[in-house]
């Protein structure tokens, strides 16, 4: 059944602009290394490739005033003085902001943005007097054949391989024999004759163009003369007129052994047909390489039509769906195991049971495998997120003043799509902060003795079961003092408590809504919104953050994320007659302990256990006597929160359970200290702790009595059934 009309355009929008979003990191990436190398053609050509591919995606879509304003911009950069304009890059950074606001219009149904100063500086290029001779002879001329073929980008590369390898290049024509009555055969047949001798570059026309069945053109590279060239296309019935043109003789420096030798290995076809390089909307987005040492490297070749046709494009909800749907039968598999267990003590001598189990651990097994498979099609890598920094950095850079150089490692980090989504506008804002106040200016640097330009370092990698994403720079690092005096200042500490205050603690202010150490308000920072933002959104995302930091050498911000927001390993554990569970890998250690070895430090609890005093948090009150309490055995489960452990007192252990994460309604149950909840096979509601928000409530909450310490995590019941229907809800 066919898509009407109408819903072909929209789906043909949506993926425009899902694909447009790749383009346009493309044509910034292309930008900053036009920006580190001027002048480069080859650069310049990749960005008009890439141009190229958004006019006439945009123009499919029905996009008038973007496909007109990229064909504007592509029109210029045709020009042979664009390469040579020094403001070029500039105004493709500029076009790709104009674009981004354009799309965004579009997807949002906005106003359009103004392009007339876009346009202006486009005219620029238009305008600029013809290329620079003096700088065209300096710079090394690509290899142009001589025979007037109006050759493509990657063919022009395939005649640059061949020319190194000491290969003289050929045109070769050969008509199909009109009599032949299988053209299509017989340009495979030509062609396999011809490749014993030498390299097949490029063939055209395309095999489906109508020309395909009365002449093949060869873009040949070989060691061998035109004589012989000619008899290997010599075949009876098949080939009829044949002309062999020498293009480019062979460099008389390459000895012939090595010529041989590179003969002897064949090139792959580099292209198929005349066709534009851009791929229109299955463009990946893929651009020219500059390596990081600065010598400009060639574009990447196009990806092969094979792994392109194994690439499949699908919409996050559908993965979410599966992942649900799997959370489901792991919930099936936790209530059959129960089913199974009952059976057993029921009837322990029931010969069926033993069938029973050996079916349920299969499809343990098989449910295991599936999980995983899932999680790795919603596992990306980082660099989706950290590619778009090196232009922020640039940026940022630019309106401070200052000189940064950015490295990138670990962007083969895989991690999960939601977390990678969620940590953007998090990592954006430090990167940012680490250039407008990590990073001194020039002359400050060099006074320091340091290098003029300053580093920002993002890396990536796995710690176990957590990902760890690092911000860090060599600037002049956070003062202590500066920061107690500042929030002393602002009110949000008293002197007494700024003087007693660790190093950690002190850096932690810097978490708090409103607090700034900047002198002055900037487009860049000063208003004191942003830093308290990262820390909510990362504990809404169970992550942590650290910051390590030495004066004068430099800051680093610790991300710690988990692999996935959906399914996780937990220790449920009860208090009060009521079930709850924290993530098993927070869990360093189970102890016993007695009452009476409990001590009231301050007024807060405390327990010394192996030579270690762990602050003690309790999730209930305790009802007990005081005579009957110093009797009383606790389990105290060694949690690690951040970079300090604390000890949190449970009545009972439940045991280890795989959980799929239900996310609450916050009209139902809001609170900070529960991440959301979960349905074990018996039908019982389980609660997931935010063990940071609880760790922060305990700070905050100075018990008035030893024991009575109350988080506000007991429910009523009333709460607890409109908690399991909440939770239940969720799996419809």
């Amino acid at each position: 059944m066919t898509n009407p009309p109408d819903e072909r355009g929209t789906e043909l929008r949506e993926l425009f602009f899902e694909t447009s979003q790749e383009l346009l990191q493309a044509l910034n990436e292309e930008s900053l290394k036009l920006e580190n190398h001027p002048g480069d053609e080859e650069i310049v050509r990749s960005i008009r490739r890439t141009v190229h591919t958004l006019k006439g995606d945009s123009a499919a879509c029905g996009l008038r005033e973007l496909s007109e304003l990229a064909h504007h911009f592509e029109d210029a950069l045709s020009l042979e003085s664009a390469a040579g304009h020094e403001a070029v890059a500039e105004i493709a950074l500029a076009a790709a902001d104009v674009f981004a606001e354009m799309l965004a219009a579009y997807h949002g149904g906005g106003p359009m943005p103004a392009t007339e100063a876009l346009r202006q500086r486009i005219n620029e290029l238009t305008a600029a007097p013809a290329a620079k001779k003096e700088r065209r002879k300096k710079k090394p001329a690509e290899p142009a054949p001589r025979s007037g073929k109006d050759w493509t980008d990657a063919e022009k590369r395939a005649l640059a391989r061949a020319q190194a390898a000491g290969l003289a290049l050929y045109d070769i024509v050969v008509k199909i024999d009109p009599h032949c009555t299988m053209p299509i055969a017989a340009r495979q047949l030509i062609q396999n004759a011809i490749s014993g001798i030498g390299q097949v570059l490029v063939v055209r026309p395309d095999a489906k163009s109508p020309a395909a069945s009365k002449q093949v053109d060869f873009l040949f590279a070989s060691s061998h003369s035109n004589e012989q060239i000619a008899a290997k296309c010599h075949i009876p019935t098949i080939a009829g007129e044949i002309s062999v043109t020498l293009i480019e003789a062979a460099s008389p420096a390459t000895a012939p052994a090595k010529i041989a030798e590179q003969s002897a290995v064949p090139v792959p076809e580099v292209a198929t047909s005349a066709a534009p390089a851009s791929t229109g909307l299955a463009s990946t987005g893929l651009a020219s390489g500059t390596p990081a040492s600065g010598t400009p490297a060639p574009a990447p070749e196009p990806l092969p039509q094979t792994l392109v046709e194994n690439i499949l494009r699908v919409e996050a909800g559908r993965i979410d769906n599966v992942l649900n749907l799997v959370g489901e039968l792991i919930i099936g598999k936790s209530m059959l195991q129960q089913a199974l267990s009952e059976l057993g003590k029921r009837y322990p001598k029931e010969p069926l049971r033993g069938r029973f189990a050996d079916a349920m651990a299969l499809q343990s097994r098989v449910l295991n495998d599936l999980q995983r498979s899932v999680m790795k099609i919603r596992m990306v890598p980082v660099d989706q997120l950290f590619r778009r920094f090196p232009r922020i950095v640039r940026d940022v850079a630019r309106q401070c003043g200052r000189e940064v150089d950015l490295e990138l490692s670990g962007k083969e980090t895989d991690l999960d799509k939601g977390i990678l989504d969620a940590i953007a506008e998090p990592l954006t804002h430090l990167v940012r902060n680490a250039v407008s106040h990590g990073i001194e200016s020039s002359e400050e640097r060099r006074r320091l003795g340091k290098p003029p330009r300053g580093k920002i370092r993002l890396n990536a990698y796995h710690q176990g079961n957590q990902v760890v994403v690092e911000i860090s720079d060599d600037g002049r690092g956070i003062d202590a003092q500066r920061i107690r005096a500042k929030a002393t200042e602002l009110g949000m500490v008293t002197a007494e408590e700024a003087a007693r205050s660790s190093e950690a603690e002190t850096l932690d202010l810097i978490f708090r809504p409103g607090f700034s150490t900047a002198e002055e308000v900037t487009e860049v920072s000063g208003r004191g919104v942003g830093m308290d933002v990262v820390q909510s959104v990362l504990q809404r995302l169970k992550a942590t953050i650290q910051v390590e930091t030495h004066v004068g050498q430099g800051t680093t911000f610790r991300l710690k994320l988990p692999l996935t927001l959906a399914i996780i390993k937990a220790l449920m554990f009860w208090v009060e007659q009521r079930l709850y569970a924290i993530p098993l890998n927070a869990v360093s250690q189970i102890a016993r302990a007695m009452e009476s070895e409990v001590h009231q430090v301050d007024n807060y609890e405390v327990l010394q256990l192996r030579n270690q005093v762990l602050p003690l948090l309790r999730l209930g009150r305790a009802s007990a006597p005081d005579a009957d309490r110093k009797s009383r055995k606790l389990f105290v489960l060694v949690i690690t929160v951040g970079e300090k452990k604390y000890g949190l007192v449970v009545d009972a252990l439940e045991g280890e359970e795989e959980l799929v994460i239900k996310a609450l309604d916050d009209q139902t149950f809001s609170t900070d200290l529960v991440n959301g909840a979960s349905i074990l096979g018996n039908g019982h509601v389980v609660l997931i702790l935010n063990l940071l928000a609880v760790v922060e409530h305990a700070a905050r909450t100075r018990p008035e009595a030893a024991g009575l310490t109350n988080y506000g995590l007991l429910l009523s019941p009333a709460d607890r059934a409109r908690l399991a229907l909440s939770a239940a809800g969720g799996r419809a």
